[in-house]
């Protein structure tokens, strides 16, 4: 008879605790759960700690309310690769990701049947819309712009839904392989102007130091010999066969002028 009585009282044991675990849930603390009460959406139960919907113990009514947990977590989702047709008539592909979260789980389960799925498809079409009024250019070198476009975009659809959408990144785009030569070749192009446009700066500027110099030798013309001497010493410097005689241009002078008066005198 005691042994009966054991029997029921574990058998009762596990029943009650299948009970309760019926309508008693812990919610981690990125964890909120929305509850139906008979198909309508309450949050007047109240747990231990005195939130309607979590994180902690929360209580339901067994039969009569249903619950549906929603994470709090910040979700990276990848957007699908996006065939795109630029402003320009230039043919794509376009991959992105979004990073957003649950502000308002009641909304999120209420307002969209799958949030997740439904945020992934709004994604993808704002990628194309966007993408398509924008030049490759742009594209390519303006791309934070068009990512803040974006995630203003994508998160003015889906604030109904209780979805805050923080960032939405361009992650690669795939060109075409002419594409990708034509621009090879334009950066090419460019490098070479760029390189002959320093090159004419430079020849320009060492032309007009020249200028300055012959003024300032023709202003002073002892400058002239002590550049001739300097220039001497360096060569002097190396190591050469050849010696320099430095004979000053004045020893000539009387010469000069002898055989210029002999040359101008009086013929037979």
């Amino acid at each position: 008879m005691i042994g009966m009585e054991s029997l029921l009282l574990l058998v009762v044991a596990i029943v009650a605790i299948f009970f309760i675990g019926s309508f008693a849930r812990i919610l981690r603390e990125y964890e909120r759960a929305v509850i139906f009460r008979l198909g309508r959406s309450t949050k007047a139960i109240l747990n231990p700690g005195g939130q309607g919907n979590g994180p902690g113990l929360v209580l339901l009514v067994p039969l009569i309310d249903k619950l549906v947990k929603v994470s709090l977590q910040t979700v990276a989702l990848d957007v699908a690769p996006q065939d795109v047709i630029t402003r320009d008539n230039v043919s794509l592909k376009v991959s992105a990701v979004i990073y957003f979260r649950v502000v308002d789980p009641e909304r999120a389960v209420i307002a969209v049947q799958d949030y997740l799925y439904a945020t992934s498809q709004i994604a993808q079409t704002t990628l194309r819309s966007v993408l398509g009024q924008v030049e490759l250019d742009d594209l390519l070198s303006a791309r934070d712009k068009i990512n803040q476009q974006l995630q203003r975009i994508i998160d003015e659809h889906t604030e109904p839904w209780g979805i805050k959408v923080a960032t939405v990144e361009v992650k690669q785009i795939d060109l075409p392989q002419d594409m990708q030569r034509a621009m090879a070749k334009q950066a090419e192009a460019e490098r070479e102007r760029r390189a002959k446009v320093i090159n004419a700066d430079g020849e320009f500027q060492a032309a007009a130091k020249l200028s300055e110099a012959a003024e300032v030798l023709t202003r002073h013309p002892i400058a002239v010999q002590l550049r001739y001497l300097q220039t001497m010493r360096e060569i002097a410097s190396e190591r050469s066969t050849t010696t320099f005689f430095p004979l000053p241009l004045d020893l000539f002078g009387p010469l000069l002028q002898a055989f210029n008066k002999g040359g101008d005198g009086p013929k037979a």
